[in-house]
């Protein structure tokens, strides 16, 4: 039976709600919970997960919904139930105090505490964001927006409104960033250093830092600026004002452009630029098979090697293209098994792992993606777990391995499967000991396979440093213990599974050229912009342990535990900021 529990005037963030269901699903008793707030999209995903009841509709977008399915309708585990859900909410409101956070309830207050900070972070729902990012933009306040589903428009609007005012809009959708080697939302701990990173992906950004930090390189600051930024309607506002601003940047010495190819009138531009920076530039346009090196601009064609480059320029080293060698370790399979299933928490990650599939196995590049395919050809299989249609209504993988479980073990009694290629993302805002979640999982499998006579090799590759919050020796440790092949890198594990199936994979060589030319200088940052170079203090909007990561970094953060006005009712929202601009004026 289905059971309701509505909490009013309870708004809770999306991720602290996925966090609350996983919590409420682990209880004896509880077949199945789910937690959201009350908004009209909500309820329709709880009819669409079989979870809806009549009661829902007494829920408004600021109360907190919670939908059971147990046996009986038990007055003790409903009692647990409210216990565990007070237990939880307690939990995830405290602690900023305790480490020097200021915690605010308004604009106004968050304002006045935060004169100092530069930064505003938000982790609030798309639908509220754009209106909420407009009054940060008017306050002079730069904006990490790690919110999705803002509309393009919007981004294009707002983009330019922080261009016009001196002001950076790093996303929306924005998932990684680091602001004075202060890690920002999902980001790992790097090592402060000379090489600055504008990104376009959340996991791109996380593996490039990461193996920077693993070659003894440093990060001064890891700019990201939402998946959209180098579509054609957006222009690349963001990453070409973030350029200018690295090129300012006394302590950076080198800078890393990555993203996903953008749009050829977008990539023309952005090229030029950074043909007029001073300062030697590498760039990954995942997707791209580059052919050659410019003069002080050096293309990457894997995220390993954006992150060599940049180390051995860095280092003031000549650029040498390395080819690790590896070894078969001479797995013997059955004549079926001639497939490799990637099960990537890492979107980018999983983006990179079908580029090479593509060129070691000679695939079309005209795959169609469905249900989170990036690529799905005969018995290859590459999925983003972190895509919508896995996420809707549910924890990310980074957060929750419970659907990866699954998929292991199905991608595991498919004959066809030789290797299987995972990712384990550590740092700020992941799963505190992923390896430990997946270990049982993976032993297994592989035991099942072996008692059908099977041999399954299982890959996976660790994205993390030494100073994460979580382990990451113990990671090693446990995968490994679990039969694991651990590699350095994604570019390498992926090269691994290719290689022990018989398909050894190498990279495009590239010849270093001339300029083509001069470049286009970059205009002067304001001075905005280079506050945002030194900038130690956010305002944080939204999910406290953002807050968290900011402090345990010697940063200062305001916590704004915020919640939408107006009832949630948007045109009303927007109303009453221009009648407040109309006071203002």
């Amino acid at each position: 039976m289905l059971h309701t529990i509505i909490q009013k005037n309870s708004y809770q963030d999306s991720i602290v709600l996925m966090l609350l269901t996983n919590r409420l699903n682990t209880l004896a008793g509880v077949k199945k919970a789910s937690v959201m707030m009350g908004t009209p999209a909500n309820k329709d995903i709880f009819k669409t997960g079989g979870l809806y009841t009549p009661e829902l509709e007494e829920a408004s977008s600021n109360d907190m919904a919670i939908v059971l399915d147990i046996r009986d309708k038990d007055e003790k585990l409903i009692q647990d139930v409210l216990s565990t859900i007070d237990e939880f909410l307690a939990e995830q409101s405290k602690g900023g105090n305790e480490k020097g956070t200021e915690t605010v309830k308004t604009w106004d207050k968050a304002l006045e505490l935060g004169q100092e900070a530069h930064v505003a972070v938000f982790s609030i729902p798309g639908t509220h964001a754009a209106v909420e990012i407009e009054h940060a933009l008017n306050e002079g306040k730069h904006v990490f927006c790690f919110s999705d589903n803002v509309a393009l428009a919007d981004e294009v609007r707002l983009k330019q409104l922080a261009h016009e005012k001196g002001l950076l809009l790093m996303g929306p959708d924005c998932g990684t960033g680091i602001i004075n080697g202060i890690p920002v939302a999902f980001t790992n701990a790097v090592r402060k250093g000379s090489i600055g990173v504008v990104g376009a992906s959340g996991t791109g950004i996380q593996e490039v830092t990461t193996l920077i930090h693993k070659l003894g390189g440093g990060v001064t600051n890891a700019i990201g600026t939402g998946g959209r930024d180098l579509k054609a309607e957006v222009g690349g506002i963001t990453l070409k004002d973030s350029v200018a601003t690295l090129e300012q940047d006394p302590d950076t010495k080198v800078i890393v452009v990555i993203s996903k190819p953008p749009a050829p009138s977008v990539r023309d531009e952005v090229l030029e630029l950074l043909r007029g920076s001073s300062k030697p530039v590498v760039t990954i346009f995942l997707g791209e098979e580059p052919t050659d090196h410019e003069e002080n601009l050096y293309r990457a064609y894997t995220l390993e090697e954006a992150a060599e480059i940049a180390v051995q320029l860095m280092q003031g080293k000549d650029v040498v293209q390395k080819n690790t060698a590896l070894a078969d370790p001479g797995y013997q399979f059955t004549p079926e098994q001639t497939g490799i299933k990637g099960l990537y928490s890492g979107g980018t990650l999983a983006y990179e792992a079908a580029m090479l599939m593509k060129r070691a196995l000679g695939l079309k590049d005209d795959q169609k993606a469905e249900d989170g395919f990036i690529l799905k050809d005969g018995v290859h299989e590459i999925i983003d777990l972190g895509d919508d249609i896995y996420t809707q209504g549910k924890p990310h993988p980074m957060i929750d391995p419970s659907k990866r479980q699954e998929m292991l073990a199905q991608a595991a009694d498919e004959p066809t499967t030789a290797v299987i290629l995972l990712d384990d993302v550590l740092g700020y805002g992941s799963h505190a000991n992923m390896a430990n979640e997946l270990a049982p999982t993976i032993k297994e499998i592989k035991e099942k396979a072996a008692s059908d006579g099977r041999e399954l090799v299982v890959i996976a590759t660790i994205v993390g440093t030494d100073e994460d919050p979580q382990d990451m020796a113990e990671q090693k440790n446990i995968l490994k213990d679990a039969g694991v092949v651990l590699c350095d890198s994604n570019a390498q594990a992926v090269k691994m599974a290719l290689l022990i199936l018989g398909h050894p994979l190498t990279l495009p060589e590239r010849k270093i050229l001339p300029k083509k030319n001069s470049g286009k200088a970059s205009a002067a940052p304001s001075k905005e912009m280079l506050r945002l170079l030194t900038n130690d203090a956010f305002i944080n909007i939204g999910l406290r342990s953002f807050s968290d990561a900011i402090t345990s970094h010697n940063g200062k953060a305001v916590q704004f535990d915020w919640q939408p006005v107006a009832g949630g009712n948007i045109t009303l929202q927007k109303a009453l900021q221009f009648l407040n601009k109309a006071i203002l004026n």
